[in-house]
């Protein structure tokens, strides 16, 4: 008997359902690779931008601008790259401090780890963050501060950019010390602190072993 079309239908039906479905879990682990890759590229990337901007910047100080062309020559990557990631200059400045003061955060955060006093944990914090008026390290962020104008606020503007991730490392010592308001009194004693730092950085004047104890003293004080 010659089958029908019904029958011709049917029986390719049968022979495709016969055949095992491929597994989706093929397609998720290929896709995740593929997006796992892009995410490392572009985090290279990023990385290899704000390493060559920071590098220009603290070559050229405050006398010389260098251009995003600049950056991505130094960087090794093209405009699409750098304008993938930032929005302009000013927004990789804002990366730039931002990934300075995550830096200076993690620092302090081990400094602050030693002392077995809340009175101690505080004077690491202000030893700490009045380090950065170094020499060295406050010419690469005046450098930087100089290149963004007011990028994320800066100093110049009576905000420093890292005033609260720095802060927040305080709420836990003002509470030891028997603060009501830890974290209202972590933000007053950082904004203090952090602005002190400021007119240091400006003037370009190292904070002596004095300076340093009279602003420790009054953090503490700023916690009772």
């Amino acid at each position: 008997m010659v089958p029908s079309l019904v029958d011709f239908q049917n029986m390719i039906l049968a022979i495709k359902n016969a055949i095992p479905k491929s597994d989706s879990g093929v397609t998720d682990r290929i896709v995740r690779r593929s997006l796992a890759k892009r995410e490392s590229d572009y985090a290279a990337e990023v990385r290899g931008l704000l390493d060559a901007a920071l590098d220009l910047m603290r070559v050229g100080g405050t006398s010389s601008k260098p251009r995003v062309a600049d950056i991505v020559a130094a960087a090794g990557l093209s405009n699409d790259a750098f304008y993938r990631h930032f929005k302009s200059k000013d927004d990789l400045v804002a990366a730039i401090l931002e990934d300075g003061a995550e830096r200076l955060r993690s620092y302090l955060a081990h400094q602050m780890a030693k002392p077995i006093t809340p009175e101690g944990q505080v004077a690491q914090w202000v030893k700490g963050v009045l380090a950065q008026a170094d020499p060295d390290i406050a010419a690469t962020t005046l450098a930087v501060l100089w290149n963004g104008g007011s990028a994320g606020g800066g100093m110049a503007a009576g905000r420093h950019f890292a005033s609260a991730p720095l802060a927040s490392l305080l709420i836990a010592p003002f509470t030891e010390l028997g603060s009501v308001t830890p974290e209202l009194d972590a933000v007053l004693a950082a904004h203090a602190t952090l602005g002190a730092l400021s007119d240091y950085l400006w003037r370009q004047v190292v904070p002596t072993r004095a300076d340093v104890d009279r602003i420790t003293a009054f953090c503490v004080r700023a916690a009772h």
